[in-house]
């Protein structure tokens, strides 16, 4: 386990650094900063962007909060409160970064806003080793995976090459789902991490379409403020997944599941299929 532990971080090491050889520098495009929705209300620049992320603040105190009253999320693993801790604590402060950032955009504040997000992404991971692969290197890869994070911020920052942070975000998208069909959870609700993945990928598709939705909708509300708000959900079904899971009794993945579910219900079908019916006569007696 050990070897093969060191070799995935071997192949993982020198495939980044053939990344960053064969591929050129990403350098952040300052249209990013040009934002469809720009009006102002009671002197708030922005306005809509702005306060758009106060779901953030309020989901991620109420997670900061469930997990150390009464250990109301039931958690039996120790790096699990340490790993949502961070995920609830960087939740909580992306309603500060990205108010911050949206008050007046520019690529000095969109530092504070990326950071907590890097800490939500970087901690989920932590947390899905923990639970599905190896509690001990769970959770002795949190603080290891938080300063990547941190890190690839400050690469772009320094060097406006946002590759190392497109990675740190892109990986995760990948990963997440990927792990939560293939490796048997140790609790039961493991289909709100895909119900968490699929809003984050509608954020990100509102995010990209921000000024055509602020059309459609007649400069009613741009596809960034949207994308805010999808985006605090996913936040929204992993504490509600806290809530109701239990330990899992029969670890079985979501694929597992998705084959014996599928095997019954072509074993149902067949059967039906496989239905003969006879018939006899019945002799009719005709009354005068």
């Amino acid at each position: 386990m050990k070897k093969r532990v060191v070799l995935a971080w071997g192949v993982a090491i020198v495939c980044f650094i053939v990344l960053m050889l064969v591929t050129p520098a990403i350098p952040q495009s300052q249209e990013y900063h040009d934002f469809a929705d720009q009006r102002e209300f009671l002197g708030i620049p922005n306005t809509l962007n702005v306060i758009s992320n106060f779901p953030f603040l309020i989901i991620g105190l109420i997670g900061l909060i469930l997990c150390y009253y009464g250990n109301y999320f039931k958690l039996s693993l120790k790096g699990e409160l340490c790993g949502w801790t961070c995920f609830f604590v960087g939740v909580a402060a992306v309603a500060f970064g990205s108010s911050y950032y949206h008050l007046k955009p520019n690529d000095a504040r969109l530092v504070w806003d990326r950071l907590p997000m890097t800490i939500a992404f970087t901690s989920i991971i932590a947390i899905f080793v923990i639970e599905r692969v190896d509690e001990r290197k769970g959770t002795f890869s949190i603080i290891p995976l938080l300063l990547v994070g941190v890190i690839s911020i400050l690469y772009w920052r320094f060097f406006d090459d946002l590759r190392p942070y497109g990675l740190v975000q892109f990986v995760p998208c990948i990963a997440i789902p990927v792990m939560a069909i293939l490796l048997p959870p140790m609790y039961t609700h493991s289909s709100y991490w895909l119900w968490a993945a699929g809003f984050y990928l509608l954020a990100k598709v509102e995010e990209a379409a921000d000024k055509p939705i602020y059309n459609w909708t007649h400069h009613i509300v741009s596809g960034h403020t949207i994308k805010h708000l999808f985006a605090a959900m996913v936040p929204v079904f992993l504490t509600l997944m806290l809530a109701k899971r239990s330990i899992e009794p029969e670890r079985r993945s979501l694929l597992q599941i998705w084959r014996i579910s599928w095997t019954k219900v072509k074993e149902d079908g067949e059967k039906e299929e496989s239905y003969t019916y006879t018939y006899s006569n019945v002799p009719v007696v005709e009354t005068p």
